[in-house]
This record gives C-alpha cells, sequence and structure tokens, in this order.
C-alpha cells in the first residue's frame, strides 16, 4: 500500500493527529454544536472537546481497555459519541458503532461476534429499555466486562454510569494520553460497522483510520473545505454517512459539526440557520421534507453553500428543488459502509447533473463496469459495479457465519458492490439498482430512472419498483406508490410515462396503493420486505382502489 502513502490518499497518522492540531492552532473555534431534545443546546471548543475525548480515554484505561478490543456503542446523536469514537483511537481500541434501530436479538449477536469487551447504551428511549435489555444478554456473553449507560438518573445494579465515570472523573489527570509525541497507527483496523444485510446476511466492515481518510480527505481537499464550514447531516453518527459527514470530514477541516437528536423538518431548519450550517448531507427522504419546509418558509432560509444526497434513488424533482431553495446544485453521491470513498458530482458538472449521474470517483478510488454480455452497458443491459483503492474498506466478514473476506485478497483488489450501473460520460457513473432488486429477464428494466419520472407525477408522493412474476412466470415491475393529493391509476402512470417517451416495457404492468413504504434508517426502500409480501399476498398498508 505504498502507492497510497506516495499518492497523499493515506498518511502516517490518524483522526488524533487532527485533534491535536486544532485543539493547539484554534483552540476557541468552535468544534461542536449539539442540539439535544428536552435538555437545549451545548456548545463545545477544540480545547474542550479535546479535553473530553482525553477524560474518556482515562475512563476506558480504567475499564481496562486497551488495544485491540471492542467497544461497542448504541447511542443517538449526542456529541458524546464523536468523543467516545476519538477516545477508542486513543487507547488503541476498536470502536462498533450501531444505530438505536438494532434490536436486542442482532445486538447481541454483534456483541458475541465481536467478542466485545464494553458496551455504552442509554438507559431508555422511545419506549425501549435499552439498559434492561443489555442486562438481560449479559449473562450469556462472557467477554463483556462492562456495561456503560447514559441516564438521566442511576443505573441499574452492575452497570457503570456514563456522567459519573466519564464525563465527571478527572481521569486525565492520572492518564497523560495527548502528549505531543503520541503515535497512533492509521493501519490497524480501528472501527467495525455492519451492514443491514436487506439482501443477505448482514456483514462485518473492517476499516482502518487510512480507509476513512481517503474518502473524508478527497471531499475535502477537492471542495475546499475548512475552519469556515459548518456540518450536518441527517443521519445517525453510528452510520457511516453520519460518522464521515459529522464525526472525521469537520475534525479534517477544523469546522465545526452540528448534531441534532430529534428528527423535525420544521425544527431542523430552525437549527440550520441558528447554526450557521454551511454543509447538508443526507438520505433522499430528509433532504426532501427539509428542502419542502424550506420552501414554505416564509422568511429566508440558510445559505447553504453544498447540499449532498445519495444512498438510495435522487428523485430528480429533489434535484430541481434543491437549487431553486438553496441557490446552489445538489450533489449526488454514492457511497456504501464498505466503500466511504465515495462518488459526487462537481462544482464544474452540467446544471442538473444529478438527474443523470451519482459523480465521479475521488483521489484513490477506481470503478470498474463488468458486462456478463461482453457489450457496453446501457440501462436495458447495466454492467456490475466493482470499485477498488484506498477508499475500499480492509475486510469484510459474516456477522453469523463468519466468513472473511480480504478485499486486497483478490481479484487484483476489485470489490464487487453488487450496484448496476452505467458510465454517465463524464467519468462517473450512474447506478440504476442492486443485482438483488433487478426486474427482468434478459433485459433489465431500470429501476432507479423509472422510480425517479414517477416521482415527478402529481399523484406520487413515494414510489418503490418491485419485481414480481406473472401467471407465464415472466418478471415484471409493480409499482407500490404512496399516493400525492389524488390516487393514481396504473392507467393514468402509463399513460404519463409514454407520453414522456418511455419504453412500454420498462413501465410498471401492476400498481398497489399503500400508505407508507417500508425504509430503513438511512432511507432506503426495504424490497425484500416489499417482494416477499407482494409474492405471499400479503402487503401490509395496503389502500383500496
Amino acid at each position: 500500500m505504498h502507492a497510497y502513502r506516495t499518492a497523499g490518499v493515506w498518511r502516517d497518522e490518524g483522526p488524533l493527529a487532527d485533534l491535536r492540531k486544532w485543539s493547539v492552532q484554534t483552540p476557541d473555534a468552535t468544534a461542536v454544536i449539539a442540539y439535544r431534545a428536552g435538555t437545549g443546546l451545548r456548545r463545545l471548543t477544540y480545547r474542550e472537546f479535546s479535553g473530553h475525548v482525553e477524560r474518556f480515554a482515562g475512563a476506558l484505561k480504567e475499564l481496562g481497555v486497551g488495544p485491540g478490543q471492542v467497544v461497542v456503542m448504541q447511542l443517538p446523536n449526542w456529541w458524546q459519541v464523536s468523543a467516545l469514537f476519538l477516545a477508542c483511537a486513543r487507547v488503541g481500541a476498536v470502536v462498533a458503532p450501531l444505530m438505536m434501530t438494532i434490536g436486542p436479538r442482532e445486538l447481541e449477536r454483534v456483541l458475541s461476534r465481536l467478542d466485545a469487551s464494553v458496551c455504552v447504551t442509554v438507559d431508555s428511549m422511545g419506549g425501549v429499555s435499552y439498559e434492561d435489555e443489555v442486562a438481560a444478554m449479559a449473562p450469556r456473553l462472557p467477554k463483556l466486562r462492562h456495561r456503560v449507560v447514559m441516564a438521566q438518573g442511576g443505573v441499574g445494579e452492575g452497570a457503570v454510569d456514563f456522567g459519573r465515570h466519564f464525563e465527571q472523573t478527572p481521569w486525565e489527570e492520572r492518564h497523560t494520553l495527548l502528549a505531543q509525541g503520541d503515535t497512533e497507527d492509521p493501519d490497524r483496523v480501528a472501527v467495525v460497522l455492519f451492514t443491514s444485510g436487506t439482501s443477505g446476511e448482514p456483514k462485518g466492515v473492517l476499516h482502518t483510520f487510512n480507509t476513512i481518510y481517503a474518502g473524508a480527505s478527497a471531499v475535502v481537499q477537492e471542495e475546499e473545505l475548512g475552519p469556515h464550514d459548518r456540518f450536518f447531516t441527517t443521519q445517525a453518527l453510528t452510520h457511516i454517512f453520519g460518522m464521515m459527514y459529522n464525526i472525521v470530514i469537520p475534525l479534517l477541516a477544523g469546522g465545526a459539526t452540528v448534531l441534532c437528536d430529534a428528527w423535525d423538518p420544521k425544527n431542523t431548519l430552525d437549527i440550520l440557520t441558528e447554526s450557521e450550517t454551511t454543509v447538508l448531507a443526507g438520505a433522499p427522504p430528509f433532504i426532501t421534507e427539509l428542502t419542502a419546509a424550506a420552501r414554505a418558509r416564509t422568511g429566508p432560509v440558510p445559505p447553504l453553500h453544498m447540499v449532498l444526497s445519495g444512498a438510495t434513488t435522487v428523485p430528480g424533482p429533489l434535484v430541481a428543488a434543491v437549487p431553486q431553495t438553496w441557490g446552489v446544485p445538489l450533489r449526488t453521491l454514492w457511497g456504501m459502509t464498505e466503500v466511504p470513498g465515495h462518488t459526487w458530482t462537481r462544482r464544474d458538472d452540467p446544471p442538473l447533473w444529478g438527474c443523470h449521474s451519482d459523480g465521479r470517483p475521488g483521489a484513490g478510488l477506481e470503478i470498474d463496469f463488468r458486462s456478463e454480455t461482453g457489450v457496453p452497458p446501457t440501462a436495458e443491459q447495466p454492467a456490475r459495479l466493482f470499485v477498488r483503492g484506498a477508499g475500499v474498506c480492509l475486510a469484510t466478514f459474516g456477522r453469523d457465519g463468519g466468513r472473511l473476506r480480504v478485499t486486497a485478497g483478490a481479484d487484483g483488489g476489485w470489490y464487487d458492490t453488487g450496484d448496476l450501473a452505467i458510465p454517465d460520460g463524464r467519468g462517473g457513473m450512474r447506478v440504476l439498482g442492486r443485482t438483488a432488486d433487478r426486474i427482468g429477464g434478459s433485459f433489465m428494466i431500470p429501476i432507479n430512472d423509472v422510480e425517479s419520472v414517477l416521482l415527478a407525477h402529481p399523484d406520487v408522493h413515494d414510489v418503490a419498483l418491485v419485481g414480481y412474476l406473472d401467471e407465464a412466470g415472466n418478471e415484471l415491475a409493480c409499482a407500490v406508490v404512496v399516493p400525492g393529493i389524488c390516487a393514481p391509476t396504473l392507467a393514468g402512470l402509463r399513460a404519463s410515462l409514454t407520453a414522456q417517451g418511455m419504453t412500454q416495457w420498462y413501465q410498471p404492468s401492476r400498481l398497489e396503493l399503500v400508505t407508507a413504504l417500508p425504509r430503513n434508517i438511512i432511507g432506503k426502500v426495504r424490497k425484500d420486505i416489499l417482494r416477499s409480501q407482494l409474492r405471499d399476498g400479503r402487503l401490509e398498508n395496503r389502500l383500496s382502489q
């Protein structure tokens, strides 16, 4: 991997070096602006934030956490997540962030698979008692030495009170961990993330700080992000998207991260204004709601410098609405848990390019299109998307099966993303769907394109195109639609698509109306659920037609 260092996409230090840099150069600059429902606003300077990281690191050492040990954290978007993330780096531990939506069954599997020594969670939230759930599974987890709980009041027997142990005890007086000569290994496994497993067994994804840095530095350098920027993402800090745009990229740029633990478009709009946010990133459903709230506002909207969205189909109407609302183009992007070194559209791309592209790769990432037919990929016959480079994870493993795959160990380092894509004509690509979600036989229906056109229809609020088999065994497309003001008809939708010149066999031959689509935490539609429900004739939330 010497070539990656020579090219500057890997380095000999990690995020602790960034923290030291800004805590020395701009100690009084804002590092964190955290809005927490019910408790108000908390601002931390780089000096204060650095102090918390050092204290948290001392707290981990007091719990016996050292190099290579795993700390699992299942926490909301609170500032302590960022500090704990860096504290784990300080003591050489591996951090495994999990989203709050992960249930106890899956949490126990993760804790067991990783032999985690510490689990950090909250006492309760949203009617779920996370503390009790972890306490119940603890006897079955002999390697789990400490249950750490963030609680409003006291904690249960055997648990460590996060506030008392991590925040209130000055461990930094006993453990000097920020010495200028401290070194860190950016090539060790530092972070384990888990995929949702919507199309198979959930995977554990192993990252070093260099595989993460490769993705973050490309954006910071090319977009000239710096201390003047303030970053807000709609995603969870414990997801790769939130981790990149609300921890790693702000720290690398020396800017401020803006956090909010409760999603409400109108309140979030106020937060963007008050915090003077400059960079907004999030999944399309959230950016759509936020843009609608901004357009409904009578007063001025926050003067954003950059808006990014991706991870699932980006509707054409959203690509058009963002510049009308925020005065900047929507930067569409593609990335995945395994590949934080993502693609994104650039400032020099044509207007509304996000309707046609998911962007070009940053430095240190290559893309390749592999067609089964050997002919150039088209919308009807897209190619499998492969990626290679410094911004690809070190390895993956099955959460349950345990099969380990080192990404650089086969096929010349090329990683099969499972996506189907075509070149965009400008060195980038357009993702048309997942291999697992493809619809069609010899020719595939370009799902993302059809969905994007349908979303522009006034009677379609939300839509997912899902495959189903007709009586002859042919796979056709069913449009599962959340209606707008009026309920659409299949004939009406097809007539609209035909009027826009869409190929007949692309068009849905079945329509189902529902009150809502099943989505995961980052906004991706759970098409595996819809396919199963259509097959079994038990579609949930169905509306009468």
